[in-house]
């Protein structure tokens, strides 16, 4: 298959503009792929979440939604009365429906999801969380890099505030926890560059679910402030927006290719995924 119509091979791009701020998340894409960075940054390609994403984007609502209420109310009784309000907005998003989802996936999905809420409360007990601030959007500076990013809870601890992160996703092997706390690190970073005293952070992994109840493992990752861990994040995170100007001020966008190309949403873009693709499954794009 030959690329869509418009995209353009990393040797002859024009150049680009730097985007306005950088988040975690699209440096993460950029160390990952900085042709898959491109493709979602500045060309704004469609990228549909898919199952996973949208089961975690709706089980954040429900956990913004429920530490929104007084703190008594806060039980898994209302939890589920949110996720009952809720799901009709769900139901009807645009990408939700793109699934197609036959009845037993859809009600898998509900149930997984549900799943995910029951784990936060194995995790936390919400009556006790002191809510400074919910899905709070950062904009700041760090060492010169614009930042943004949409811390998930601040909450206040008695030696300052926590920053915390829910993740539906599996819970990361013990060598790739450092990795995983990055985005935290940079979270941490951000709120004291705006002059909130940071003293802990924590990822929530709220479950995996598997072929059933007993294959949830809720994990809780938390770490006192460290400011080393910190530095280390912000270095990582200029480091990428270096490499972003270079490859903006040369218009070439190198792609890495690997096992993630054949799920790639780019890939028909991509005359090396394409080619990746067909090279690990025999199957042409």
């Amino acid at each position: 298959m030959e690329p869509r119509t418009g995209s353009v091979a990393a040797d002859d791009a024009p150049k680009v503009e730097l985007p306005r701020s950088l988040s975690p998340s699209g440096a993460s894409t950029f160390r990952q792929c900085a042709r898959r960075w491109k493709f979602r940054y500045v060309d704004k390609l469609p990228d549909p979440p898919g199952e996973p994403a949208l089961r975690g984007t709706f089980v954040h609502h429900v956990l913004e939604e429920l530490l929104a209420v007084a703190p008594a109310q806060r039980t898994l009784e209302r939890a589920r009365a949110i996720c009952r309000d809720l799901w009709p907005q769900l139901a009807e998003n645009p990408d939700f429906v793109a699934l197609e989802l036959p009845e037993a996936q859809e009600r898998a999905f509900r149930w997984n999801a549900w799943t995910d809420i029951e784990g936060y409360f194995q995790l936390v007990d919400p009556a006790e969380v002191d809510v400074v601030d919910r899905e709070r959007d950062v904009h700041t500076s760090l060492d010169g890099v614009p930042f943004r990013g949409i811390v998930d809870l601040v909450d206040r601890v008695s030696e300052g505030v926590r920053v915390t992160d829910y993740k539906t996703g599996r819970p990361p092997s013990q060598r790739f926890v450092d990795s995983r706390l990055s985005q935290v690190w940079l979270y941490a970073a951000a709120l004291e560059s705006v002059g909130d005293d940071v003293s802990e952070v924590r990822l929530l992994y709220l479950g995996e679910t598997g072929a059933g109840r007993d294959d949830r493992r809720p994990t809780e990752i938390a770490r006192p402030f460290d400011a080393d861990a910190v530095t280390a994040a912000v270095n990582e995170h200029c480091d990428t927006w270096g490499r972003i100007a270079e490859a903006a001020a040369t218009g070439c966008f190198e792609p890495t290719t690997g096992p993630l190309c054949s799920w790639c949403p780019y890939r028909d873009d991509c005359p090396e995924g394409q080619l990746e693709h067909q090279r690990r499954t025999g199957i042409a794009a």
